[in-house]
């Protein structure tokens, strides 16, 4: 029988400041989040297993395992949002946490009110993919998929938001996905880097380059034969990036 607290969102902080973590627990259970928190980059692993958070708040100085290693393995099963807090501010640092799979980076210190819009954008993506996943029929856009490039080139299922390339199904995070399947939609059309930053990840983040360049990045390494010659997922230099239009018998 589920119980009222069965029911709230399943929030994880990893956070070895005591005072931000105390902080973030008591901040997020007063808005209803069923919240745990804990210290220690391999005592979060298995409460994590256990607990099996619907989103991850996670610092990267962490004892015993750093959070970069968290992330690593935490990805090897768990596609849950994960939301980076940390003091560093340096590009690289930011890059690597994306290229590992976080879903956002918020440096510190920040304001409450940001770190719930974030936390809501999160959560709001990984609800809409896992209704879409879920459905057995429905569709997305103007046409139920997207095909380029022949039987083993890339096709995008967007009625059960499944990717394939060259004949093999592909696993993509959610945001990888949304990101794919925003150009898919638009097969043909340069979109912007900034509108792919709003329409992706949202208003507040249309100044985020980093993020598309690492997520593009990611895509290339997992869709294409050779992600130093792409050709899926292109760009127009300076402007933004597109898919090419659909095989013809797909239109």
């Amino acid at each position: 029988m589920s119980t009222a607290t069965d029911k709230k969102v399943r929030i994880l902080c990893v956070e070895d400041d005591p005072q931000m973590r105390t902080f973030l627990l008591a901040q997020l259970k007063a808005r209803g989040f069923n919240t745990q928190a804990v210290r220690d980059g391999a005592q979060a692993i298995d409460l994590a297993a256990i607990f099996q958070p619907q989103l991850v708040l996670l610092d990267l100085s962490l004892p015993s395992l750093d959070g970069l290693s968290f992330l690593r393995r935490l990805r090897e099963w768990s596609s849950a949002p994960v939301i980076i807090l940390s003091a560093h501010d340096e590009e690289p640092v930011k890059i690597r946490a994306l290229d590992l799979g976080a879903d956002d980076y918020l440096t510190k210190p920040f304001s409450l009110n940001e770190l719930l819009a974030r936390v809501r954008v999160a959560l709001r993506r990984a609800e809409e993919t896992a209704r879409l996943r879920n459905s057995a029929t429905g569709n997305e856009g103007q046409r139920p998929s997207y095909h380029c490039g022949g039987e083993n080139g890339l096709q995008v299922d967007f009625a059960h938001r499944t990717v394939r390339s060259n004949g093999l199904e592909v696993h993509l995070t959610p945001t990888e996905y949304d990101l794919l399947c925003e150009l898919a939609r638009n097969a043909g059309k340069v979109l912007t880097h900034r509108e792919l930053l709003q329409r992706v990840w949202g208003p507040d983040y249309s100044g985020e380059n980093t993020y598309l360049r690492t997520f593009v990045r990611h895509l290339r390494r997992k869709l294409e034969p050779d992600p130093s010659q792409p050709h899926f997922l292109l760009n127009e230099l300076g402007v933004g990036y597109f898919v090419p239009p659909p095989d013809p018998d797909d239109l």
